[in-house]
């Protein structure tokens, strides 16, 4: 018997077709962005940003710079997930609620921060790496979230980067890792396409 996460993971396609008619509310919208933010991040940097896109005006602004794909205007919305740079300065900040929360020690999370910075500071390849593997994780948890709610999604890489963040006015701190359609399916989807066999995938040692 399977589990309601394997179903989730079995059950999700990538989908291009959206019902435009369908909406979300902001609680939904809400709700998906908090379950993204449970997944993991080194430090608990927790370095990612989420740009909804769901007016008309914020779609069209959006479709012009994703090469004019209908899907980004059809989709209930659409979410920019950006990861983001220089995370190491905000670690102290970012840790200090797990603090509290009795879950660490003051003393290890300074020890975190200091050695975050040490690891970090002084090397922007390994700071864009962070966000892009921060926000990548995050926009993964969030298409599984949108399955667990009866939505569909879809992973985009199809933007022109330097235009997105002209148009929405990202800071230099923010990369656009990915962009994330979510809504209703309309006709025409595929389902989930074959996977290699893990034969030529996994390695066991």
């Amino acid at each position: 018997m399977t589990n309601p996460i394997q179903r989730a993971i079995e059950a999700r396609v990538s989908v291009n077709n959206f019902d435009p008619q369908r909406q979300l509310s902001d609680e939904v919208i809400q709700s998906l962005v908090d379950q993204a933010t449970r997944a993991p991040s080194a430090y608990n940097f927790q370095n990612w940003r989420f740009i909804a896109v769901r007016s008309e005006q914020a779609k069209a602004r959006l479709k012009s710079v994703a090469y004019g794909q209908r899907k980004v205007a059809d989709a209930s919305v659409t979410f920019i997930v950006c990861g983001t740079l220089a995370a190491h300065k905000q670690l102290a900040r970012v840790l200090q609620p797990s603090v509290e929360a009795g879950i660490m020690g003051q003393q290890v999370a300074g020890e975190w921060a200091a050695q975050a910075v040490r690891a970090h500071a002084s090397n922007p390849g390994l700071q864009r790496d962070e966000a892009i593997r921060s926000a990548s994780l995050a926009a993964m948890t969030l298409m599984l979230a949108a399955e667990g709610m009866g939505l569909v999604s879809g992973a985009m890489i199809g933007f022109d980067m330097d235009a997105l963040v002209r148009e929405f006015g990202l800071s230099a701190a923010d990369v656009p890792a990915i962009v994330v359609t979510v809504g209703y399916p309309a006709a025409g989807n595929w389902p989930q396409k074959p996977r290699k066999p893990l034969s030529e995938v996994l390695e066991l040692v």
